[in-house]
């Protein structure tokens, strides 16, 4: 029972992971100060996007699984939780390919746009 709990809040951890390096650059505009966690989570996920890797916290969770006698499973977090929900086909590479930039683009977009409002402000504030 207590490695089935451990499973189950690695998938919680991992889940809070995906969350926040999707959308954590929205939370710039109230905590300005998040850049530097949500920059190092953002190049984090699209490496293990782009690069074709697995996260680490996904053989974390099997490990707990075979320990609580679940069955476990193959491919990444995404593949296996998110992109299920989804595409109704398994993650290809290209597919994989394709959410790593498109991360990386949603979030160069609200970093830019965070970043322009904050000049913007700073200049009415000099005039």
């Amino acid at each position: 029972m207590l490695y089935a709990a451990a499973a189950g809040l690695v998938v919680f951890l991992h889940f809070l992971f995906v969350i926040f390096a999707v959308f954590g650059s929205l939370l710039l505009f109230r905590f300005p100060r998040i850049c530097f966690l949500h920059i190092p989570a953002l190049i984090w996920a699209a490496w293990i996007e782009l690069s074709g890797r697995i996260c680490p916290l996904t053989p974390l969770e099997n490990y707990f699984r075979v320990r609580a006698g679940d069955t476990v499973y193959t491919g990444s977090f995404l593949e296996h939780y998110l992109v299920q929900l989804l595409y109704p086909a398994f993650l290809t590479r290209e597919l994989q390919i394709s959410l790593g930039l498109g991360l990386l683009i949603w979030n160069l977009t609200v970093y830019c746009f965070f970043f322009r409002k904050k000049r913007e402000t700073l200049s009415q504030v000099r005039h």
